[in-house]
């Protein structure tokens, strides 16, 4: 098993992570002080605490996501997260390319695009629709399977795709021809 960093945080993703937990943190507070505690009202007795906690859990989920590193193995990829990690199998892995613009006019269709870190599912027209677990968008690297195409971003991408050719000696490396 071979271990990779996942690249460094951008300036954008700091940026967006900070004001996104200042955010829930600030409404979860303004929450606090807007719900009228010890009224008799069902509503604010049911659905206060809900109001409260609501923002501050989805800060701790998508603390949570955040890919801390990926492990690459004979016959899948991991991708660790702070507490558990996602297993992707590499059987059919037909090609792999690193690009620093993979990710470019990508649109997010459901997951995270920005908050700790760029996971979930996403679409362009180089790749259709891909699974990210990105960190940085310019050490984004490509790899193609029989399922679809995950989209990754190691801190080293070329020692990463040097790593991949040599566990899958015919693996073809770089974009397709009819990419655009």
């Amino acid at each position: 098993m071979q271990r990779f960093v996942s690249a460094s945080w951008p300036n954008a993703l700091k940026v967006s992570s900070l004001l996104g937990s200042v955010i829930l943190v600030g409404v979860g507070i303004i929450a606090v002080k807007a719900i009228p505690y010890g009224t008799r009202n069902p509503f604010f007795q049911t659905f206060g605490p809900l109001v409260v906690f609501i923002p501050l859990a989805i800060a701790l989920f998508a603390i949570l996501l955040i890919v801390s590193g990926y492990e690459l193995e004979p016959s899948r990829l991991r991708i660790r997260r702070l507490l558990w990690s996602t297993q992707i199998p590499l059987s059919g892995l037909h090609r792999i390319y690193a690009d620093s613009i993979i990710m470019k006019h990508s649109i997010r269709v459901f997951g995270n695009g920005g908050f700790f870190s760029f996971t979930g599912l996403y679409q362009s027209r180089a790749l259709v629709r891909y699974r990210a677990f990105v960190t940085n968008p310019k050490c984004s690297v490509a790899l193609f399977l029989p399922t679809g195409v995950v989209v990754i971003s190691p801190a080293n991408t070329e020692l990463f795709v040097r790593s991949v050719r040599s566990q899958f000696p015919g693996i073809q490396v770089g974009p397709s021809i009819t990419a655009s």
